[in-house]
């Protein structure tokens, strides 16, 4: 007999949408800051257009809700959760300490503190799912990236 792996569709659906409802809640502080304040900023010749944040926020927050589901369909482990938890509030709060209170200088360090947790997300979904830490890959390569050019944003600013 097959082991049949079942959807819980219940589950995807709210894994998928929680980090797009964080997202949702920081977009509130982009919107304005973008044109005008964010606009005027001195950035680093390897500054993305803005237009290629949207797509690529899209499909790292599909692959982060996706990865918390193969976590949640599989184990429950309360320190996991927390630690999930955690590093979807701090990808928040980015946003809001960036563009709500224009300012690179805490955004920096509030981005450090979020890379440490999506790296510490990445441990512990490895240990219960290999497959879901694989997919937070992308999204730490990103931040990466975002935290450089972060701390090139405050320099020149």
């Amino acid at each position: 007999m097959k082991n049949k792996t079942k959807i819980n569709l219940k589950k995807l659906i709210i894994s998928i949408f929680l980090p797009f409802i964080i997202s949702g809640i920081g977009s509130i502080f982009t919107s304005n800051s973008i044109s005008i304040w964010y606009a005027e900023l001195i950035k680093p010749s390897f500054n993305p257009p803005n237009w290629i944040f949207g797509p690529v926020w899209t499909i790292l927050y599909l692959m982060i809700g996706i990865s918390f589901y193969l976590i949640w369909i599989k184990k429950f482990d309360k320190i996991t959760y927390i630690i999930y938890g955690i590093q979807l509030l701090l990808n928040g709060l980015w946003t809001i300490i960036f563009f709500g209170f224009k300012s690179p200088f805490y955004a920096l360090i509030e981005i450090i503190l979020l890379w440490i947790s999506i790296l510490l997300t990445i441990i512990y979904f490895y240990k219960i799912n290999k497959i879901s830490a694989y997919l937070l890959i992308p999204y730490i390569l990103w931040v990466s990236f975002a935290s450089i050019l972060n701390f090139s944003l405050f320099i020149l600013n």
